[in-house]
């Protein structure tokens, strides 16, 4: 009973699936929209564990004007940046 079981590890011989399924134009486009996506829907939630964590209503303005006042710095430091650019 020497013949390995399907399923069972460690693999011998691994299979390269970038051989079996190469990227192309599509599936690179579906990735990125998911990689922005994803990168969305952490940050919102990483903001909405940060409000959720505020003990009054209070603090969860003051936490969310906090976040508005970051954001607005980020992006005109962005947009500054990129009119330097060109």
């Amino acid at each position: 009973m020497s013949e390995q079981q399907p399923g069972r590890w460690p693999v011998e011989e691994p299979i390269d699936l970038d051989v079996i399924a190469p990227p192309d134009e599509q599936g690179a486009q579906h990735l990125a929209l998911t990689a922005e996506q994803a990168r969305f829907h952490v940050t919102l939630g990483s903001i909405r564990a940060d409000l959720e964590q505020q003990p009054s209503p209070m603090c969860v303005r003051a936490a969310a004007r906090r976040w508005q006042d970051a954001i607005t710095a980020m992006a005109d430091e962005v947009t500054g940046r990129l009119r330097e650019a060109g």
